[in-house]
């Protein structure tokens, strides 16, 4: 019995070296990207012991008085933790679904166009927005949204109706926000999507119009399911950062109207406010944490679940 275990062992390591000297170029290729990410991204997790320190910038991270899971207390003895959770979650989850299924819709009437310019100038036109910067969309915003002379209620004046004090309607910043940021990113998705559809074989549309297939059913048929895989790679990449809101997006239009902030307050937004009236970065840690082990729960449980029915579809 020991003997065939170790046959068994030496055959396993003779195949790994065999591997290896195979596929060394692929290796070597590869090693960059490993290091990139565990300096970049394994490496710094040392850093989780700060959100069970009262972080001293005398005696560093280990230097630091251990306080065990008092930092974290901030966060869920505020009272607040449960409405700003649901608000993140909520907000990311209409992010990725409507913004997904727009870039999906976008991408295939962009590839349906008969005029190839028309489609490059609205493809470059739908990109310009990605580059645009939050602090700018902000400024957009005030001057679309202001109450004295913005030019939503400039126009409304202007057909004898009542000015609109959207400053002080939460219930209608929830579909600004997701508004902007799909208009933000709507050229972005689409693009991947687009190379996606560009990728599907010519002689299933040849075959179906053979068949006599119209549009819509080459499209109901053939481009959505083979789309299936990308929106659902794409979606779960998305749900690793289902706890971590848009800062920028709501820091910037919203920034501290208290007003606004049972419909708009995020877990980004509130530490950020708690930590510039007592800067503590074990706190600050903490609640990074917070984020990171609820999305990391939400990626696995969805992975799992995704695996159970399309096997194939799944991440790992």
């Amino acid at each position: 019995m020991t003997v065939k275990i170790s046959n068994k062992l030496n055959r396993k390591e003779s195949d790994l070296i065999y591997d290896f000297k195979k596929n060394k170029i692929l290796l070597l290729m590869l090693a960059p990207v490993v290091v990139f990410f565990f300096i970049n991204s394994y490496l710094p997790m040392v850093g989780i012991y700060y959100a069970f320190t009262k972080f001293d910038f005398n005696g560093g991270l280990f230097g630091s008085p251990f306080v065990g899971f008092d930092n974290f207390k901030f966060l869920f003895q505020s009272g607040t933790i449960l409405k700003i959770t649901v608000n993140t979650v909520l907000y990311n989850l209409a992010f990725i679904v409507i913004g997904n299924a727009l870039q999906v819709f976008v991408a295939i009437l962009l590839s349906e166009m008969s005029s190839r310019i028309f489609a490059k100038v609205s493809q470059s036109i739908m990109f310009l927005p990605y580059f645009v910067s939050y602090v700018i969309v902000g400024v957009l915003v005030y001057n679309l949204f202001n109450y004295e002379s913005g030019f939503v209620n400039t126009m409304l004046q202007n057909f004898n109706m009542d000015p609109i004090d959207a400053y002080s309607t939460p219930g209608l910043w929830k579909f600004v926000l997701v508004a902007l940021y799909i208009w933000k990113m709507l050229g972005y998705g689409t693009v991947i999507y687009l190379a996606a559809i560009l990728g599907i074989g010519s002689e299933y549309y040849e075959a179906a119009k053979i068949d006599g297939a119209n549009i819509f059913q080459q499209i109901r048929s053939i481009t959505i399911p083979l789309l299936v895989p990308t929106f659902i790679m794409l979606f779960l990449f998305s749900l690793g950062s289902i706890m971590r809101g848009q800062f920028d997006l709501f820091y910037q239009v919203i920034g501290s109207n208290g007003l606004l902030f049972d419909a708009t307050d995020i877990i980004d937004t509130f530490v950020f406010r708690s930590l510039k009236m007592n800067f503590d970065i074990g706190m600050g840690t903490a609640a990074g944490l917070y984020q990171s082990v609820f999305g990391f729960i939400i990626i696995i449980t969805v992975n799992w679940l995704i695996k159970r029915n399309h096997e194939e579809y799944a991440l790992f």
